[in-house]
């Protein structure tokens, strides 16, 4: 191979890398930047909890950190109603969203306040049924509650689905307070955003 063209593939995959890298970073930036804001203060339709684990009928302290911050919200008034969300992982015998309406209704949210998509198997599929249940109840706005990493990603796939959408970060969340779970969360977070661009999930 001459090496004037070597030289240019060289130079051109350099140039690739550095690119990855910048991307990379920028998306790191943007992941954290839209975790450290909260917009609970614009009125909205629905409040909406995203799901996590579970155990039995009793969330993880993640799920409960998300649906703490969600009951918070909706008894200040700020919407309506409060969608909860996720269906069963393999093997367990309630969905997500079961545990955490027992878990709102527990902690003063009436039951008919409460809006559940209960067979969503990840972040994407519960929110084109959320939307569904949106559409469907003429509800056109959310507040999405979940992890800091993991607003970014919910506030995008909303906002794709025709949702006026906007975040309110749980602030409590284990994955959040240690670092290297928040580490280990960000780089789950840079994928799970490739491969909604690239896939649609």
């Amino acid at each position: 191979m001459p090496r004037p063209l070597t030289a240019a593939l060289v130079r051109l995959g350099l140039a690739g890398i550095v690119g990855v890298i910048a991307l990379g970073c920028y998306t790191t930036f943007r992941i954290w930047q839209q975790g450290a804001t909260d917009e609970r203060g614009r009125p909205v339709d629905a409040v909406v909890v995203l799901g996590a684990a579970h155990y039995g009928n009793e969330p993880s302290r993640v799920f409960a950190a998300r649906i703490d911050h969600a009951v918070e919200l909706w008894l200040q008034g700020v919407a309506p109603y409060l969608v909860v969300t996720g269906g069963r992982a393999p093997g367990d015998t309630t969905a997500e969203a079961d545990v955490a309406q027992e878990y709102a209704e527990d902690r003063g949210v009436p039951a008919d306040a409460i809006l559940a998509e209960r067979t969503g198997r990840d972040t994407a599929e519960s929110l084109e049924n959320v939307a569904a249940i949106m559409r469907a109840r003429g509800l056109h706005s959310a507040l999405f509650v979940s992890d800091r990493t993991h607003m970014l990603r919910v506030l995008r796939i909303a906002a794709d689905l025709g949702i006026r959408a906007y975040g309110s970060p749980t602030a409590t969340s284990p994955s959040d307070l240690d670092p290297t779970a928040r580490a280990e969360a960000t780089i789950h977070e840079l994928g799970a955003l490739a491969l909604y661009l690239v896939t649609g999930r």
